[in-house]
């Protein structure tokens, strides 16, 4: 019987997406620690998934010890299947015994390594920065982070009245164009369109009064709690305390391109229609 009419298995060409491990230091403590850091805050976000080692973005003669990282990055759950390098960096990376990939370099479908990094940024972002969105550059990317601990003008002695202080609220009253990003340390509310590329983070709640097609991301330090509002849900990712879900996975009916709400029933992500009349 031909191999190709075999009722047992195929061999075909294809390609799979997978994320890169894009590696930019030869410091591997540092690299450690780092990562360890930014995974703490998200345990779930990247568990499972397969990741290819990038390493063109080493200077040349840099070399790493590729059996060290990809065991770093089983010890975050994730799974290494092969390594992406320059052809001058294919002898001494040969070693750890990974195959060699090629990468086409696209954006990981739904924007999931970016919001990562965007979660990662928003957790080290200076307590002590006020918001001003009216700062936003035009040809740029703008980060905006507000302080915990202000009230609605910065002013970090300016704390509720009663016993607990309470996180300010943060108000966008404009769209949000591709590679902006705001975090805010309480509530976020966006008056304006969130472009593709753009990244809206919070501690706490998101509402967005405008159509959402790019990413949001709540309750980024563990608040099960925090729930996603918006009048059109067209995004790339939105994810709640960790728990996210991307383009991969297409939307219903009852909520593509309407009012919707997320929120989270333990550890299952909800998206549900928003009735506003």
């Amino acid at each position: 019987m031909s191999p190709k009419k075999s009722p047992y298995f195929e061999l075909k060409s294809g390609s799979v997406d997978t994320l890169l491990f894009v590696v930019k230091t030869t410091e591997l403590d540092a690299m450690r620690a780092e990562l360890t850091r930014r995974f703490e805050a998200t345990p779930e976000f990247f568990a499972n998934d397969t990741v290819a080692i990038d390493l063109r973005r080493l200077a040349d003669g840099e070399q790493v010890a590729l059996g060290d990282i990809a065991r770093l990055l089983e010890s975050v759950r994730m799974r290494p299947v092969g390594v992406v390098a320059q052809a001058a960096q294919h002898g001494w990376a040969a070693q750890a015994g990974l195959p060699f990939l090629e990468a086409r370099d696209k954006r990981v479908s739904g924007g999931r390594a970016e919001a990562e990094e965007a979660v990662a940024h928003a957790a080290k972002a200076d307590a002590s920065t006020a918001a001003q969105p009216e700062l936003f550059p035009q040809d740029a990317t703008q980060d905006v982070v507000v302080d915990a601990s202000a009230d609605a003008n910065g002013d970090a002695d300016a704390l509720d009245a009663r016993s607990a202080p309470r996180a300010a609220t943060l108000v966008v009253d404009r769209p949000l164009r591709s590679g902006q990003r705001v975090y805010a340390k309480g509530d976020l509310v966006v008056l304006g369109m969130v472009s593709n590329g753009a990244e809206v983070i919070a501690e706490g709640n998101i509402h967005i009064y405008a159509p959402l097609r790019g990413r949001a991301l709540a309750g980024v330090h563990g608040n099960h709690d925090a729930r996603i509002f918006c009048t059109s849900l067209e995004a790339e990712l939105i994810s709640i305390a960790g728990i996210y879900r991307t383009t991969e996975v297409p939307l219903a009916e009852d909520v593509r391109g309407k009012p919707a709400q997320i929120r989270l029933d333990e550890e299952k992500l909800l998206i549900e229609p928003l009735r506003l009349t």
